[in-house]
């Protein structure tokens, strides 16, 4: 451990410490079964929707929420829809502010989706269906587009 005049140097160095983590609010709905759990010739489409949001609790504490909603449908039916908030509390220090949107919402939630996928998975499975895998996010992509439609359209010169 080396020192500074200042103190340690690794007081220094950023950190993002996961607090808690929760479901905040969770729905599984199967309201044809036990139709809907009858064997179907054709898979069933299945949507997934996506969103984070996050909340500052003090200076250094910060809620992450994952939010996924799915359904899956067959020939016009619904099987099954989800609806999870997967939240966590992070501590984060020593990150510059200009990084600290993207720790925020490109890390946090990249730490909770394993947490969020595993309880869809389950609820899936228990609601009589195999299990949902959900397949890995790219939440850098996630927060670029977030940013993008964030910014205000650029008008060209002259006009």
């Amino acid at each position: 451990m080396s020192t500074t005049n200042g103190g340690s140097s690794e007081d220094q160095l950023p950190q993002l410490n996961v607090v808690a983590q929760y479901i905040k609010d969770f729905s599984f709905e199967n309201p044809n079964a036990p139709r809907s759990l009858q064997n179907n010739q054709e898979p069933p489409q299945i949507g997934i929707q996506i969103n984070v949001n996050a909340q500052p609790l003090s200076d250094t504490e910060i809620e992450v929420v994952l939010k996924l909603e799915g359904k899956a449908e067959s020939a016009g039916s619904l099987l099954f829809s989800f609806e999870l908030d997967f939240a966590g509390v992070f501590r984060i220090r020593n990150v510059p502010q200009e990084s600290l949107n993207a720790i925020v919402l490109i890390e946090c939630p990249r730490l909770l989706f394993p947490f969020a996928r595993e309880i869809i998975a389950t609820a899936v499975r228990n609601g009589g269906f195999p299990p949902l895998l959900l397949d890995p996010v790219d939440f850098v992509s996630l927060y670029r587009n977030k940013m993008a439609q964030l910014q205000p359209a650029e008008t060209p010169a002259g006009q």
